[in-house]
């Protein structure tokens, strides 16, 4: 059936002052334009849009479903103040629990009276001993109960592992698989659900999910990409996130044995890779987890299969690293090598000329910076405000050439596109700040381009019906401003079917 959506303002370069498009059968766009009465005749069904604006829809580069959804409906420390108001969230968690694993995270102790998230013998009494796992807002490091510990073997040899129950590194991820085998087959399909769910009420109609196997599972990866063939949901993009994984990323149908492949930690829990020690922690500088011939060798390999090769890489070590390896890769293959693979978070660049030459993809998180940037946020406290103003310079980036595809890391920030876009519109320093158009692309066209696919990227006939209806009470849809209320995302359209509606499509 075809579909005429009228009477709105359509975001498109194929006709200025386009207010109608039409969807085809198969879901590509068939016409865009001003009059609706040439392609207006019987048989075809009509949106009227009431004005409302029509914009390709958001594509979410980085994301981890399970734990944004188990975010959503479970428990959420984002709003705790303190140390004793997560203790009281916890408790209260625990007894409508009746003894199931507590899972749950978002806590960010840098803000708190107290300075510091509870103890395991804290956790211990609040969950009335029960098995707990709290990641920190960055995921990067979690807090965990006694019960929980004592499932693990030989977590308390791991690097990382504090017997305060605060553990990092690859104690972390011991206990992160144990907290996700815990969790019931309905209970991540839950979580799962409503993740892709909030995501589509938000215009997003694509997310890359960053799996791996000390990240989540294969089987919770199958899972995620079942339930977005089987539902009306957000297309999945998934990343298998293993070193020298090749088979097991083919084996899922991941696009990539790339994403959160972890070069190095996060700023927040003092395991992102630095070239010079923490500010507040000089007796650190962090880690990076493989060798560069590893890295390297990585690439090689995924380059030789056809597969996107990618990097969880924060500090500037890291960076660095990730840049040593494309080199080397490129030497060995005797051609350049890092066009088409990508380079996740890349928040501390020395030098964006070089990563631009290197022809890795940025894949960004700009709420990064509006959580944790400015010369009184965290990341000054981590770094020191002048090390720290280095950070997430989104328009040297794009003005050296890097290809941007911006994206939420969700739960470690929330979905939120528009909030990203501004974000980097209007970052903590105004002179990192991209043009709107800039940052929109980044969040939509970037996103798909990042995965390989450019098709979905902008509503021209023959392009794919992939869309989002927006109102707002601005005269642009891209005008901002640095506050204020954002579009309100009406419904999304994924190649033709729609995947949420708020009542606008009838």
């Amino acid at each position: 059936m075809l579909t005429l959506y009228c009477n709105g303002r359509v975001m498109t370069p194929a006709a200025p002052g386009a207010s109608a498009l039409l969807v085809d059968a198969d879901g590509r766009v068939a016409w865009v334009g001003a009059d609706p009465g040439e392609v207006r005749r019987p048989g075809v069904a009509e949106v009227d849009l009431a004005g409302a604006f029509v914009a390709p829809a958001f594509v979410d580069a980085h994301v981890h479903a399970t734990s944004a959804g188990l975010a959503l409906t479970g428990l959420d420390l984002r709003a705790a103040g303190s140390l004793a108001e997560a203790l009281t969230a916890i408790e209260t968690a625990a007894r409508a629990g009746r003894g199931r694993p507590l899972l749950g995270g978002g806590w960010d102790e840098t803000d708190w009276p107290e300075r510091r998230p509870p103890t395991a013998a804290e956790l211990d009494r609040a969950s009335y001993g029960g098995v707990v796992y709290l990641a920190r807002i960055d995921v990067h490091s979690a807090l965990v109960s006694s019960a929980l510990l004592a499932a693990v073997p030989g977590v308390r040899e791991l690097p990382g592992f504090d017997p305060s129950g605060w553990v990092r590194g690859p104690a972390h991820d011991g206990v992160r698989g144990a907290a996700q085998s815990a969790i019931s087959s309905g209970q991540r399909q839950a979580a799962q659900r409503a993740a892709l769910h909030r995501a589509a009420e938000l215009g997003i109609a694509c997310v890359h999910e960053m799996a791996g196997p000390v990240i989540s599972s294969s089987e919770d990866l199958r899972a995620l990409i079942e339930l977005s063939h089987a539902e009306p949901l957000p297309e999945v993009v998934g990343y298998w996130a293993e070193l020298f994984g090749i088979e097991a990323a083919r084996d899922l149908g991941a696009v990539g044995a790339a994403g959160d492949l972890f070069c190095d930690g996060s700023l927040g829990s003092h395991t992102a890779a630095l070239g010079a020690p923490y500010t507040d922690r000089p007796e650190t500088t962090g880690s990076l987890r493989f060798t560069t011939a590893d890295v390297a060798e990585h690439i090689v390999r995924c380059t030789e299969a056809g597969l996107q090769a990618g990097f969880h890489a924060i500090g500037d070590a890291a960076v660095d690293q990730v840049l040593d390896a494309v080199d080397a890769a490129s030497e060995k293959l005797g051609r350049p090598v890092g066009a088409g693979h990508r380079i996740e978070h890349a928040e501390f660049v020395r030098e964006p000329e070089r990563l631009a030459r290197s022809g890795l993809l940025a894949s960004l998180q700009p709420c990064f910076d509006a959580a944790w940037g400015g010369r009184d946020g965290m990341y000054a406290r981590r770094l020191g405000p002048d090390r720290a103003a280095r950070l997430n310079r989104f328009a040297e980036l794009v003005a050296a050439g890097v290809a941007l595809a911006f994206g939420s890391d969700a739960p470690v920030t929330e979905l939120g596109p528009w909030a990203a876009v501004r974000a980097a519109v209007h970052p903590s320093d105004p002179a990192a700040g991209l043009p709107a158009e800039a940052a929109f692309a980044a969040h939509t066209a970037g996103g798909w381009r990042a995965a390989g696919r450019n098709d979905p990227a902008r509503l021209v006939p023959g392009a794919q019906a992939t869309f989002a209806i927006w109102t707002t009470d601005r005269t642009s849809l891209l005008d901002l401003g640095r506050d204020g209320p954002l579009p309100a995302c009406r419904a999304t359209v994924l190649r033709g079917r729609p995947i949420f509606d708020a009542g606008v499509l009838g």
